[in-house]
């Protein structure tokens, strides 16, 4: 009963100082999900647990940059001009503010889609141990 009491409470913000500017960071809402989800698409198969930040800023640095604006809600500009170790916390911060939605909601539900699209496209083989136990056929 109690758990569900601070579960309607408000989530605390996350205050940090990230390029002179304290920013209060907290989970995203529903108008900025749109946005941001379409932007972390790219990207959300390499998030997890403990991300490669300096990977995903070389390899999805835009992705990053645009999904770290909305999410800090403040300009590209802004998030583009930040030092690389301010970029990291700020993105340590909005990540983790947002976890159980990216790391139990959207990365899986991608995963899923991917796999189920793989299945679905001419010539691809499905992924080991999708096989339908009925159809496998004993070798000996």
């Amino acid at each position: 009963m109690t758990e569900n009491l601070f579960a309607a409470l408000p989530p605390v913000p996350e205050s940090l100082v990230i390029g002179g500017e304290t920013l209060d960071i907290t989970p995203l809402k529903v108008g900025e999900l749109t946005i941001f989800a379409r932007t972390v698409r790219p990207l959300a198969g390499k998030l997890g647990p403990d991300p490669d930040w300096l990977r995903l800023l070389s390899e999805d640095g835009e992705a990053v940059i645009l999904a770290l604006a909305v999410a800090c809600r403040r300009p590209p500009e802004w998030v583009s001009g930040l030092a690389l170790d301010d970029a990291i916390r700020l993105a340590e911060a909005v990540f983790g503010a947002n976890a159980d939605f990216f790391i139990r909601r959207v990365v899986p539900e991608i995963t899923r889609v991917s796999q189920t699209l793989g299945t679905m496209i001419p010539g691809q083989m499905p992924s080991s141990g999708s096989s339908d136990p009925a159809t496998v056929t004993p070798t000996s």
